[in-house]
């Protein structure tokens, strides 16, 4: 008898448990939900890049995935549909490897219908012209410029490059595993931010976010700063016999960017991203067309074997930078119909960017030699320049909103939605509107781009100084950090090895590039240097 009611009375307290849990594993999933994890367009793309910080919901989310383990099979002999409802509750944190994992149904309160809406997944090809769009940008503009001061050198970074960070895309997306009892990959985390901060636990749990949220802020702000410098530069050199400056092209530029502040999506912007792509790769080709009708004249002695060690670190930024996109791959990979083949795409994405970086930088610096400048379509003739540039400019200003957006979204959620957490009070109210405040704050980001744009004009140097200081960090520095921390008792000899070199060669070349870059953006002010 007294067995009997000790067993109903575990029964009892095992579904308490187990409800409680489901609860409030739908709570999180819902949350993960609204927060966007999910990408097959480049509106979807940006929720990769502004990665938020949910440590602690992630702590909780853990604890409540190991009280439900516990309790599995109390849950199953209770055999109720209702009770297997609820068990498949597991939110977003358990997409595994094979793409199967629990699916998403309502809770046993009635649920939501964010929780019961079944979401689309992306296929491989899908996820690679997202990492396509990242990677193949126009700040291979700034490639040609890099062979001029590293030569061979230079060409062999642009493959270095590609395999470094294909190979740190692949072990960041390992941090987000861990095995379960039966030996099985299961998806713990979502976000760069969910691994740094389990990196840093339990002393520091939530500094490791805070740290790569810093760097992503920098990194989107200094994209912008990019789209506007590059606006005005080539307006500038497609109309040189008019009356305006650079300075003032940027302004104009700056001018049409100013509705970004009032975006609450990028709904209408997303539309043009497709068009925007191709019209890139159509402008490419065109270069790449001029060039090879000069293959005549080719300055293959100008291609040198030793470099210009002021300038080479600058060098290295430009071509790390070209290749960023480790902020949004977890939840690109997360949101894949089948994340077994996230390997296989990374390999082809980056092989065709090393590709076509290379031969694009290596034709262009053989057309133009030590003539090339900062961005190469400067170098075209007038005629073709022109149109060259137009298009080139309104890329540049459809592109600005997409880092835009990112950078504001981190920094709302970082100091104006974290509830207790937060510095300030929210920027939207009870109705979704955009208080002044908010407005404010997005107004001031433009306004911060143009200034940055207006006393520091060079494209290349910025683009090596962001290469050097964030680009680094987050494609070499912190993924291979990360993969020792998390993974240190299941790394063979050779993994450990890379690991390890990429860390103290990635962190030589961030500190010589920020130095070197920093030390061109000093000349550049001391001498006057417009360009």
């Amino acid at each position: 008898m007294a067995t009997l009611i000790r067993s109903k009375l575990s029964n009892k307290l095992s579904n308490a448990a187990t409800t409680v849990t489901n609860k409030s594993q739908a709570k999180v999933s819902g949350m993960f939900a609204r927060m966007g994890f999910q990408a097959a367009t480049d509106e979807e793309a940006l929720g990769f890049a502004a990665c938020d910080d949910l440590d602690y919901d992630h702590r909780q989310g853990m604890q409540m995935d190991i009280l439900a383990a516990d309790d599995k099979a109390a849950v199953a002999a209770e055999g109720g549909g209702e009770g297997g409802a609820a068990g498949g509750l597991d939110g977003d944190s358990h997409y595994q490897r094979d793409g199967t994992g629990p699916s998403r149904s309502s809770s046993k309160d009635g649920g939501s219908n964010e929780l019961s809406e079944v979401r689309p997944k992306i296929t491989a090809w899908e996820a690679g012209w997202n990492v396509t769009n990242a990677i193949q940008g126009m700040f291979v503009l700034g490639l040609p410029y890099a062979i001029l001061h590293g030569g061979y050198l230079g060409l062999f970074l642009i493959i270095f490059a590609a395999v470094v960070c294909c190979y740190t895309g692949k072990i960041l997306i390992a941090c987000l595993y861990e095995e379960d009892e039966d030996g099985r990959l299961v998806r713990v985390r979502d976000s760069y931010v969910d691994i740094a901060n389990a990196c840093c636990a339990p002393r520091f749990p939530a500094l490791g976010g805070h740290v790569v949220n810093v760097a992503q802020i920098i990194e989107l702000v200094m994209t912008c700063i990019l789209y506007v410098v590059v606006s005005g530069n080539l307006m500038y050199n497609s109309f040189p016999n008019m009356p305006i400056s650079q300075k003032s092209w940027a302004i104009i530029a700056t001018a049409a960017l100013l509705p970004c502040a009032f975006l609450k999506n990028l709904k209408a912007v997303s539309k043009f991203s497709l068009l925007c792509t191709l019209a890139h790769f159509v402008i490419n080709v065109l270069v790449i067309a001029y060039c090879l009708s000069r293959a005549r004249v080719w300055a293959w002695d100008k291609v040198k074997f030793y470099i210009d060690v002021k300038k080479f670190p600058i060098s290295i930024g430009i071509i790390v930078f070209s290749y960023t996109s480790q902020i949004f791959l977890p939840s690109l990979e997360g949101n894949m119909q089948k994340p077994s083949e996230f390997h296989c795409m990374m390999n082809w994405t980056h092989i065709a960017a090393c590709i076509l970086k290379g031969l694009f930088a290596l034709v262009a610096y053989l057309t133009w030699a030590d003539a090339t400048k900062e961005v190469i379509t400067d170098n075209l003739p007038q005629g073709i320049r022109a149109v060259v540039n137009l298009f080139l400019v309104a890329k540049a200003l459809l592109s600005y909103p997409l880092p835009f957006f990112a950078a504001v979204e981190v920094l709302e959620k970082s100091f104006f939605q974290e509830g207790g957490r937060a510095f300030f009070p929210d920027c939207y109210g009870g109705d979704g509107r955009l208080k002044s405040w908010g407005l404010s704050l997005r107004c001031g980001l433009v306004v911060f781009t143009l200034l940055m744009a207006i006393y520091v004009p060079h494209f290349a140097l910025l683009m090596g100084l962001t290469g050097s200081l964030t680009g680094a960090g987050l494609c070499f520095l912190l993924p291979s950090l990360f993969h020792l921390k998390l993974l240190w008792r299941k790394l063979q000899w050779h993994q450990v090895f890379f690991d390890v070199a990429i860390f103290v060669i990635g962190g030589i070349c961030s500190i010589s590039g920020f130095i070197h870059s920093m030390e061109g953006l000093v000349e550049a002010f001391k001498y006057n240097i417009e360009e």
